[in-house]
């Protein structure tokens, strides 16, 4: 599946204030390998019910760093169980004690955080992409997030030309509290970053 900038813009046009779910049945039908990545932060549960509401078949991409809270830990499980995802889980291949014990969690200014955020993050991540060759990747990105995400919309391509997929961009906090209570859907607000160090800041993942 290949779109034109052109058109991109022109279909995401069309597509604000389309609801979450219609973008995503749109999405599925012109995709042949479909993704989505979630790491269970903040309102992650909103993409993961959208999704799962369209096709419970779409492989749910869980990049774990090792640094999470129990208590987001115990909402993974409970989004995993309630939602039937067809989780795949991808982890850093050292464990964060041994990581631990020779270099801790870095410092934003410490040399050795852009390994640190590699080995974490960006490397498992890539072994995931590599594993399912999506064409669709579903994301919960918002506008407002970050500088980055304010220049991209519903639609955009990644740096290997995988479209992006984010039904709720243009969804602010308080939208999305609506679309949780109208589904009784579970909050974790209780989530940690090791690589962010500053809320406003890109993660790696969509630079």
């Amino acid at each position: 599946m290949a779109f034109s900038t052109s058109q991109i813009q022109q279909l995401n046009a069309q597509f604000k204030g389309i609801p979450p779910e219609e973008i995503i049945s749109w999405a599925v039908k012109h995709g042949n390998t479909p993704v989505v990545t979630t790491n269970f932060r903040p309102y992650e549960v909103a993409i993961l019910h959208a999704v799962s509401q369209v096709s419970q078949d779409i492989p749910v991409i869980w990049c774990d760093t090792g640094y999470n809270t129990p208590k987001t830990y115990k909402h993974a499980e409970e989004l995993i169980e309630r939602l039937q995802l067809n989780i795949k889980l991808y982890v850093p291949r050292q464990t964060s004690a041994h990581r631990d014990a020779i270099m801790g969690i870095p410092q934003i200014d410490d040399p050795r955080h852009e390994e640190f955020t590699k080995q974490v993050k960006l490397e498992p991540f890539a072994r995931a992409m590599a594993d399912f060759k999506p064409d669709v990747w579903f994301t919960n990105l918002r506008k407002g997030q970050t500088a980055l995400r304010d220049s991209l919309d519903i639609l955009s391509l990644s740096k290997d030309g995988v479209l992006k997929v984010s039904p709720f961009y243009h969804y602010n906090d308080t939208q999305l509290d609506t679309y949780l209570r109208k589904f009784d859907l579970p909050n974790e607000h209780n989530y940690f970053d090791p690589t962010k160090v500053l809320a406003n800041r890109e993660c790696g993942l969509h630079t």
